[in-house]
């Protein structure tokens, strides 16, 4: 999700977008699935020489890695997958899962994977597998794990900030489109630090509150912030976007963005700010971003 701001006794641009998906699961002790490994090897092999799906020929794919978590959960009806992996400790970006009842080894399992389940099996989207048996039933997960999260990557919030700065600017040396509007290149823009104190405050208040908005909690919009962290304005912009995992996704997705893109490339911008707030618990979504523009008196 993303939402742009820009303030000069101006209008406010906003825009929202997508989010993630489905399944369910509870953790077992490590080791109790060791036996059940065999049908992930045998998905692996199928993707290095796969022959056909649907009817037509398949190219191979990359093996997967198995890591341990995959393969020592149980998937019940009714859950999120990418949720329960989550909780786990495994978080994905993707992931699916496939099931077979009847077969009694792991060989003629993959036979009926194989004949039904060809496409997900060989999805590239997939980097990783897991896969265990219970009675009669066999289970196949498929997943993608998720960046780890920018407070892993940056001890210094402001690296990450700074990564937005660097993307920003290459963006603002080339024309570009934002929505119907051309705009001229514009000159880089230099680091604020009172400007990126307001980013990080709002980013941190919107991930320990749970909400997604330019108007805080307390009611103050981008302008009262950035007078509250010592910055003296003629003109301010605040973009936000909530769930990405990476500053340059949180940069990719304003830039596809009309409203926040025409804050990148506004000219009359000279400074600006940047950081991220990670919410307390680990589940889906818990990145907040904040980019702030200005003009100094």
């Amino acid at each position: 999700m993303g939402a742009s701001d820009n303030v000069r006794r101006n209008a406010l641009a906003a825009i929202a977008a997508g989010l993630l998906a489905c399944a369910t699961v509870q953790a077992q002790p490590a080791g109790a699935n060791q036996n059940n490994n065999p049908l992930a090897q045998l998905v692996n092999a199928y993707r290095a020489n796969p022959g056909a799906c649907n009817g037509k020929r398949a190219l191979p794919a990359a093996a997967l890695s198995t890591p341990p978590a995959l393969s020592q959960l149980r998937i019940g009806p009714g859950t999120f997958i990418e949720s329960a992996l989550e909780t786990a400790g495994y978080p994905v970006q993707q992931a699916q899962a496939i099931y077979v009842t009847g077969p009694d080894n792991a060989h003629a399992a993959m036979q009926v994977l194989q004949q039904k389940y060809c496409s997900a099996l060989l999805n590239p989207d997939f980097s990783a597998v897991g896969s265990y048996r219970e009675g009669a039933s066999w289970t196949v997960v498929l997943a993608r794990p998720a960046p780890p999260l920018p407070s892993t990557v940056f001890p210094d919030w402001r690296d990450a900030g700074k990564l937005i700065l660097s993307a920003v600017n290459s963006a603002r040396a080339s024309r570009r489109v934002c929505g119907d509007t051309a705009y001229p290149a514009v000159p880089a823009l230099r680091w604020n630090e009172a400007l990126a104190d307001a980013a990080l405050r709002h980013s941190r208040d919107m991930a320990t509150r749970r909400y997604f908005s330019h108007r805080a909690k307390d009611g103050s919009q981008i302008a009262q912030r950035a007078t509250r962290a010592g910055y003296s304005w003629r003109r301010v912009g605040e973009n936000i976007a909530f769930g990405q995992r990476t500053p340059e996704e949180a940069v990719a997705g304003w830039l596809d963005s009309p409203g926040h893109c025409a804050n990148i490339m506004n000219g009359s911008f000279t400074e600006m700010g940047a950081a991220f707030g990670v919410t307390p618990e680990r589940i889906p979504g818990i990145i907040y971003w904040t980019q702030t523009f200005g003009t100094p008196r």
